[in-house]
């Protein structure tokens, strides 16, 4: 599973090298981390209708909004609680924090996010054009992929996805070899485990697989930015961006109540974090598109096994379809694991369209997920999981059950969330 886990998070955000004009080009910049450049060099040969600069396109601009994120938590201080790292996206983890960080307010989390989602937008575009048709394979080798996140207008030798990953995991880059599975990496644990091959090719199955991921970040996004969550952020942020100006930002290490007083500020800190996930909707239309984008993200898997399953070759795959080799050390695919995939996709259509509910704890009655993003006026989590919240939604009718689910569950067993990950 660890494997599996390292090749997929490392090529949800990697972009590839070309064998044609265009592959060189996306190469020559990414491994640079001259995305700019990338983007200028790409567009006249995309507009052309070449789907392979497309597809080259879409994944520098993929790279280029992850390195946006990344840089905008480096300026504002972000680290993950207890760590001297650059709390971001998968690329910045590596990366000691801004000794001088930038204030951060409301206001300027709402810019990061609605960026993120725009620049997004624009990567899923251009990736469903490149998936639309063409026959390229794409390779690349995800340790030469640059990004500046530090701003600094260079991308320099420890400014990559690889290096990233491996801090995050806790892999020494000296074990790392890019023959995949003769290297070896020290876990979380403390293991040894085999790394797969570094070096994968994409084609235009995992374009739309791609395009498919460009809309999961910017759903999660769009879901904050359709709410008022801004006691959220002034009340719990400081815990992130320690040194941005934010309202609680010199009273982290206060008093002592119970333990002691980091142990008792942290308690304190989760509690008013859960307390104000209590968000009035400042925007219907967005919380709306949310609805719309996890129905497109569903959309977009199936047309992803349609076109994996048309494939005829096998070069270096890393979602094979059952007739072909997967990258990944025990990565095999089977046609019983895409009918059960199928099926989980048709029973998450049905869950959306409000044709089957969500169960509550409390109700007979089942929650109707299309009504709530239809007509939600307020998201307090703690008052829908307690119940009264839920009341608007609840309506009779066909509720889902450990049986809607049961084909999946029985294929995939404890590694269903890691395969819908995988799969997506």
């Amino acid at each position: 599973m660890f494997n599996r886990v390292l090749a997929v998070l490392a090529c949800a955000v990697s972009l590839p090298a070309f064998a044609g004009e265009a592959g060189d080009l996306a190469r020559q910049h990414l491994y640079a981390g001259t995305l700019a450049e990338a983007r200028v060099a790409l567009t006249p040969l995309g507009a052309t209708g070449d789907t392979e600069a497309q597809f080259g396109l879409g994944l520098v601009e993929i790279v280029d909004a992850l390195g946006s994120v990344s840089r905008a938590f480096y300026r504002h201080g972000a680290v993950l609680p207890g760590s001297e790292f650059v709390l971001g996206s998968a690329i910045s983890g590596s990366l000691p924090a801004n000794p001088s960080p930038q204030p951060l307010d409301y206001a300027a989390f709402r810019d990061i996010l609605e960026t993120l989602v725009t620049q997004l937008d624009s990567a899923s575009a251009t990736l469903e054009a490149a998936g639309a048709a063409g026959d390229y394979v794409v390779s690349v080798d995800l340790l030469k992929i640059r990004v500046d996140i530090d701003g600094n207008g260079t991308a320099e030798d420890g400014e990559t996805f690889a290096n990233a990953l491996m801090a995050g995991l806790q892999i020494d880059p000296a074990t790392m070899t890019n023959g995949g599975a003769a290297g070896s990496a020290v876990g979380s644990g403390g293991h040894d485990a085999a790394l797969p091959t570094t070096e994968v090719g994409f084609d235009r199955a995992d374009a739309i697989w791609l395009a498919g991921y460009a809309n999961v970040v910017p759903a999660q996004a769009d879901f904050l930015l359709a709410h008022d969550f801004s006691d959220f952020v002034n009340s719990s942020f400081h815990r992130l961006f320690p040194a941005a100006g934010l309202p609680m930002q010199d009273y982290s290490n206060g008093g002592m109540l119970m333990l002691d007083p980091a142990t008792d500020n942290a308690i304190a800190d989760a509690i008013t974090a859960i307390h104000t996930i209590n968000w009035p909707v400042t925007d219907t239309a967005r919380l709306k598109r949310v609805h719309a984008r996890l129905g497109k993200i569903v959309a977009l898997s199936r047309q992803n096994w349609d076109a994996i399953l048309l494939e005829t070759d096998d070069n270096r795959e890393l979602l094979p379809s059952p007739r072909q080799t997967s990258l990944v050390p025990e990565g095999a695919v089977t046609d019983e694991m895409v009918a059960a995939w199928r099926a989980t996709l048709d029973v998450a259509d049905k869950i959306l369209a409000g044709e089957l509910l969500i169960p509550h704890w409390r109700f007979k009655q089942g929650f109707d997920l299309n009504a709530y993003f239809e007509t939600a006026t307020r998201t307090d989590f703690v008052m829908i999981l307690s119940g009264y919240g839920a009341l608007p939604y609840l309506r009779d009718g066909p509720v889902a059950t450990a049986d809607s689910f049961a084909e999946a569950n029985r294929v995939f067993g404890d590694n269903l969330l890691g395969y819908a990950f995988w799969f997506n």
